[in-house]
């Protein structure tokens, strides 16, 4: 059946003239739509009837944002009437706007009348008011007089005549320059002992060795607490024990002044240093202990001495330093870094003074600075959340790490080994980088259980590398196992945030620790 149908449209298709003609008559054109009509549409309803006198005009809502960028653009090419105009009215109008602007100039000439101004060309303005002389003007070698005026008028000052300030404005100003003007005070019965020695020589009478090499014993983890140091009326905000022997420490709070303790024997408040006007950011010892130096909110770093409490030198790059570190290394130990809030790490030498190199490659304020490999190398961390290494007076950073998941890291510790540092992660956690060529995340190493979240909070690790300490926001301070990143255990130590945390580089198990609430505490 189906071929037979093929057979007959085929006979068709062949009977058909070759130039078949379609019948486009007058007729055809004006025929009527096919199909049945709708007996609800009017006809009369296809053409839209006038509702204004030129036509059909329908209502519609314009927003104040598009009328006004379409009414601007209007005025741009020169209001309504230039809608109308010509291509070659135009043209010329914008050949007069050229012609009434002053020339270029040369591109070879720097100054004077042809100095190449481009693009920043003025237009030529004829509006400006001639100023003809008068009676008033001054010949060249006059000067104006000084008219006494009345209290209605406004006073006129002489030229070279020095006003002084307000009262008040006298007295903040001596208040501010005292405040600035370094101070120490001694606390103890005399400076000397009977053989003319200072706090500075090392205890040889507690039955305990404090010369022997740090790290030499192993660590423990303390369980009650043994002394408070109370001194100070503020939060602390840095805890630094005497380097190797730990037989002083040394502490800076937001009351603007610096404290020196005893650790052992009756444990006393020794010196005081003052000279900074607002809150301490920062402490560091030097390798031997001699000297130390102070960061502050008031913009300034200053190097003190530790046994006479004098101020050595002053140093200031104008921004406020939020880190600062010596330089450990013997060769460049006149050297420290600072960690400033403009996003840059200034290198100075105390003895001249000056900025000897500037790393600035952060896009945030610097939070912490540790020297690796020898102290050849350092790691830094920022508020842009990165790390950043260098090669020591080289300000090209040799690695660059800055991961999505990455939060800021506000405090850093070296591992004993060398090989590692822990970071105080935003996340509520304790991360760990390689030390190495490689700089890299250590993922085996991840340290959680505390509370540290908008709060810069130390993080130490123990001299035999064993135990890892930190903070907690809630007045905790946390114990893990290196190895197994295991929580070992958590002392309430404050009713406060604890922000400061260091070990004995000397004892077994005695940690010291400081925060909001403004004491130290010895535990053991």
């Amino acid at each position: 059946m189906v071929f037979q149908d093929a057979l007959v449209v085929r006979e068709q298709t062949q009977s058909q003239p070759a130039h078949a003609v379609v019948p486009y008559t007058g007729e055809d054109l004006v025929r009527p739509a096919a199909g049945p009509a709708n007996p609800y549409k009017d006809a009369s309803s296809n053409l839209k009837r006038k509702n204004i006198l030129t036509g059909f005009a329908q209502e519609t809502y314009l927003s104040e944002h598009t009328f006004r960028s379409k009414h601007r653009a209007i005025e741009r090419r020169g209001g309504p009437e230039r809608e109308y105009q010509s291509g070659w009215e135009v043209k010329e109008e914008a050949a007069k706007m050229r012609a009434s602007r002053h020339p270029k100039g040369s591109a070879l000439v720097a100054e004077g009348d042809m100095a190449y101004v481009g693009p920043w060309a003025q237009y030529k303005r004829d509006d400006y008011e001639e100023v003809v002389g008068g009676k008033d003007d001054l010949a060249s070698d006059e000067e104006y007089e000084v008219v006494e005026v009345t209290d209605d008028e406004a006073e006129v000052i002489e030229s070279g005549v020095t006003n002084q300030a307000p009262a008040e404005a006298l007295a903040r100003r001596k208040e501010v320059e005292a405040l600035g003007d370094e101070t120490t005070t001694f606390h103890g019965e005399s400076e000397y002992d009977y053989q003319g020695r200072t706090y500075m020589h090392i205890p040889q009478d507690l039955g305990i060795n404090l010369k022997k090499e740090v790290g030499s014993i192993a660590n423990f983890i303390p369980k009650k607490l043994i002394h408070s140091w109370k001194g100070h009326t503020k939060p602390v905000t840095s805890v630094r024990l005497f380097p190797n022997s730990g037989h002083l420490m040394l502490s800076g709070s937001a009351d603007n002044t610096i404290k020196i303790w005893d650790v052992y024997h009756q444990r006393s408040l020794l010196r005081t240093f003052s000279g900074h006007n607002k809150a301490i950011s920062d402490l560091c010892f030097n390798t031997s202990g001699t000297q130390f130096l102070s960061s502050s909110y008031d913009r300034m770093i200053k190097l003190w001495d530790t046994e006479t409490g004098t101020c050595v030198n002053k140093f200031t790059t104008g921004k406020t330093p939020h880190v600062i570190r010596f330089n450990p290394d013997p060769e460049h130990s006149n050297e420290f870094l600072a960690g400033m809030s403009d996003k840059k790490i200034v290198q100075f030498d105390t003895r001249t003074k000056e900025v000897v190199q500037e790393y600035d490659h952060h896009l945030a304020a610097i939070n912490t600075i540790v020297f690796v490999d020898q102290n050849r190398r350092f790691m830094t961390t920022s508020d842009d959340k990165s790390l950043r290494a260098w090669d020591y007076n080289i300000p090209v950073p040799i690695k660059y790490i800055a991961n999505e998941d990455m939060y800021p890291m506000t405090r850093a510790a070296a591992h004993p080994s060398g090989k590692y540092v822990a970071y105080q992660s935003s996340n509520n956690q304790v991360v760990v980088y390689g030390a190495n060529d490689k700089f890299r995340l250590n993922h085996k190493k991840n340290f959680q259980g505390h509370h540290n979240a908008g709060t810069a909070i130390d993080v130490a690790c123990s001299h035999d590398g064993q135990f890892l300490a930190s903070g907690d926001s809630a007045g905790y301070v946390v114990f893990w196992d290196w190895k197994t990143c295991k929580m070992y255990h958590k002392i309430q130590a404050s009713d406060q945030a604890v922000t400061c945390v260091q070990w004995h580089p000397q004892e077994t198990s005695k940690v010291v620790t400081a925060g909001i609430a403004g004491d130290i505490r010895l535990w053991d």
